[in-house]
């Protein structure tokens, strides 16, 4: 008897999944970041790849986390030889920057990667996608189920464009599973499995809100710019990156949005509590969430009509007929360096290690109308604050302003804001005057000896390289 087609979905467990998916050696695999350090997905799926003796694969993550540090065993025997992500952390990001990998890992942006995949660079063979809920025809979303990661807007471009898309899911749920963020039509096959994703893992690190003092007065000096840059008016739009001081001037900006009765037209981005709560205060009409960043996010993604799911190429991609970044007035980034000429490293410590994501970075800096960097002046007896950068993620010519917590640096393109903020009261200093400042908080720094060997190659939004990463000499 020949099985119907969503009979012929459902497999039985991982490995049969694996092989009717035609996976091959040299082939590419991807994954999706939705669930951040409490990804359970790529681990389990590249378990099962190894034990069933695949090679040389190429393994497209839209970012890797800590949680992924089993993927150093699975390079050094070969499973894996090519990488393409947005971020680097932790044991993997230290091995690799230690010359673990033979080839340069490829850091693209999230823009970025939907423009490396239309291009035809990146051609995903397999997503292995893991969702909380979905039913047996593969409707899925990732706010229904017990494991709830929000927004699947990273997940939906590896939907649209993989020769072959197969479901993790949790739960099996009623057909049809409603509403849908990727649909019945783009799923070949389903396996149901015990865990995808620690939810609670989602809102940690990065995208936690600060209590530290000194980042929470650059977020309130931040926000004090936003209000007397001339783009603080009624149905503005704003996305807050990660990092504890750029998501806390969302939490500034809300008494001064009263006073003024201003309201947001929209937020963009990595949705997280904060926002949501001024969303459902009346102060921010719209979410385009192509990430949620915390569980709070993740049910008012269930809930709330104004609180709408974008995948990437809807976000960031430059190629995109419409990438919601355009339309974007501010936006708050946070940096691991800032150099002379407002460069931003977002990538690699000051002892040239990766430990960070491109991310949304480049792509929001170059859209929106007003980008801001936040960030300490000294960071550990560290300047943050540099002659050069160490890695250039994002450049100058994007970045507008930059917010410390010695000062306030205006790019020299834009006279106009520097005489706005000055004219408001505002401490507005140079570059130079802050370089000086960081060094004589902390003498000058030894430089960092690297190898030639480059580790890592930095892609810009367009695809272009815009910097590599050597192999640091310890």
């Amino acid at each position: 008897m020949t099985l119907k087609s969503h009979q012929q979905k459902m497999c039985a467990g991982l490995e049969e999944a694996v092989r009717r998916s035609g996976l091959r050696d040299g082939m590419t695999v991807s994954f999706h970041h939705a669930y951040r350090g409490g990804d359970l997905t790529l681990n389990l799926v590249m378990e099962t790849i190894a034990g069933m003796g695949f090679k040389n694969l190429t393994l497209a993550s839209s970012s890797l986390s800590d949680c992924h540090a089993p993927l150093i065993g699975h390079i050094r025997s070969g499973v894996v030889s090519r990488i393409y992500t947005s971020g680097l952390r932790g044991p993997l990001a230290d091995e690799i920057s230690r010359g673990l990998l033979a080839e340069p890992v490829q850091i693209h942006s999230h823009g970025g990667r939907v423009h490396l995949i239309q291009s035809g660079e990146l051609q995903i063979d397999v997503a292995f996608l893991g969702v909380p809920a979905c039913d047996d025809f593969g409707n899925a979303n990732g706010y229904s189920g017990k494991a709830c990661c929000g927004s699947l807007g990273y997940a939906q471009v590896d939907a649209e464009y993989a020769g072959c898309v197969v479901l993790l899911t949790e739960e099996i749920v009623a057909y049809p599973h409603h509403k849908a963020s990727i649909g019945q039509d783009r799923v070949d096959l389903i396996v149901q499995v015990e865990h995808v994703g620690d939810a609670g893992k989602i809102g940690a690190d990065a995208t936690r809100m600060t209590t530290n003092p000194r980042e929470l007065l650059i977020a309130r000096s931040a926000a004090e710019v936003i209000v007397n840059s001339g783009y603080f008016e009624e149905g503005f739009s704003l996305q807050t990156g990660t990092g504890g001081a750029s998501l806390a001037v969302t939490r500034f900006l809300e008494d001064k949005m009263r006073s003024r009765n201003i309201h947001a037209s929209f937020a963009l981005g990595g949705i997280t509590a904060t926002i949501v709560d001024l969303h459902e205060k009346g102060l921010i009409h719209k979410l385009l969430d192509v990430q949620s960043f915390d569980g709070v996010a993740a049910a008012s993604l269930a809930r709330n009509s104004g609180h709408l799911e974008i995948s990437a190429n809807q976000y960031a991609n430059p190629g995109s007929k419409g990438a919601s970044v355009d339309r974007l007035d501010v936006v708050v980034l946070s940096a691991l360096e800032v150099d002379t000429g407002f460069n931003v490293n977002v990538l690699t410590g000051s002892d040239g290690m990766l430990r960070g994501a491109s991310g949304g970075h480049c792509d929001t800096a170059a859209a929106a109308k007003l980008a801001i960097i936040v960030a300490p002046l000294v960071r550990g007896r560290i300047p943050t604050l540099v002659d050069n950068v160490l890695t250039c993620v994002t450049p100058g010519s994007s970045v507008d302003i930059l917010v410390t917590d010695h000062g306030i640096a205006v790019n020299p393109a834009r006279p106009e804001l520097a005489e706005r903020l000055k004219q408001a009261g505002m401490k507005v200093v140079s570059m130079e005057w802050l370089r000086e400042r960081a060094l004589q908080l902390t003498g000058q720094p030894q430089a960092i000896g690297f190898h030639e060997r480059v580790v890592a190659v930095v892609r810009y939004r367009d695809g272009s390289v815009i910097d590599v990463v050597h192999q640091v000499r310890e």
